[in-house]
């Protein structure tokens, strides 16, 4: 019995793509193949192979009419990916395992539509053990796998987002930006500032152990990661309030801030499920 393949994860750019090369997305240049566009006359659009012969013959001023289509052409798909020390967090589910089920996921879907697929990892600065120039060779997805599994998260820092959107020039690309986004609010900004010029897709790793699945009560020993030390809290109702209160300003800051420059951020928690994603992607 042949084992079903997973979802495809279903993306539409915002915007139409230029280019000529053949694609997936409705693009902004016309061409002989595509969806049905209009007619224009054939001075505007000189080629006989798309003569129109009925709208011709129907012409009052007797010009001759060609159809016009809409070109489909590629976009470069690129996953930026946190790999600062607050990524080694694991509760319901490990976020290391989470960010590459997704990127692995995302690697499958945009090169079986022949899109080219490249991933850059970050903390402080970019991290060239996982890099990937884009490609839309489907060992892609063999290759993601491999870096992300031996990428150490150890970094203190988020800075390499901003040399890794100065390495996205050229032509907009879909960039997905995989974080738990524990930054200080002015990096956030000037990260996704940094990456206007493309279509932006927050993905927010987040886990139920950080805020709603805590107790009302009882001791919590507190591991910061990024080095400040361990902390013994004694959680209570109260407690817990604030701390949920603080969570959900923190995540309505990102919002904020990530609507100001493209799309809402989709929240990844638990496990990776692909039409979850696609309905985002498709209703933002």
């Amino acid at each position: 019995m042949r084992e079903s393949r997973q979802p495809d994860i279903v993306y539409r750019p915002r915007g139409r793509p230029s280019g000529t090369r053949p694609g997936a997305h409705r693009g902004r240049e016309s061409g002989g193949l595509g969806t049905f566009r209009d007619q224009v006359p054939f001075l505007r659009l000189p080629d006989a192979r798309r003569i129109d012969v009925r709208a011709t013959l129907r012409d009052p001023f007797e010009g001759t009419v060609v159809r016009r289509f809409e070109a489909r052409t590629p976009i470069e798909v690129w996953a930026l990916v946190d790999l600062s020390a607050s990524m080694r967090f694991s509760g319901a589910a490990d976020r290391r395992v989470l960010a590459s089920d997704f990127c692995r996921g995302l690697a499958a879907s945009a090169t079986r539509i022949g899109d080219p697929f490249g991933l850059i990892g970050c903390d402080g600065a970019v991290r060239e053990d996982v890099f990937l120039p884009a490609s839309r060779a489907r060992s892609q997805v063999a290759a993601v796998s491999r870096r992300l599994a031996d990428a150490a998260c150890t970094g203190d820092r988020a800075d390499g987002f901003l040399a890794a959107a100065r390495r996205l020039t050229g032509r907009p690309k879909m960039v997905f930006l995989v974080s738990d986004f524990r930054w200080p609010e002015p990096l956030i900004a000037e990260v996704f500032a940094a990456l206007g010029l493309h279509d932006l897709v927050p993905v927010v790793l987040g886990d139920a152990a950080e805020a709603e699945g805590l107790p009302d009560w009882g001791l919590l020993e507190l591991d910061d990661l990024e080095g400040a030390g361990r902390r013994v809290v004694f959680m209570r109702p109260a407690l817990r309030r604030r701390w949920i209160a603080r969570e959900a300003a923190r995540a309505e800051t990102l919002r904020r801030i990530a609507t100001a420059h493209g799309r809402p951020p989709f929240r990844l928690a638990g496990r990776f499920d692909p039409d979850a994603v696609s309905r985002h992607l498709l209703g933002t």
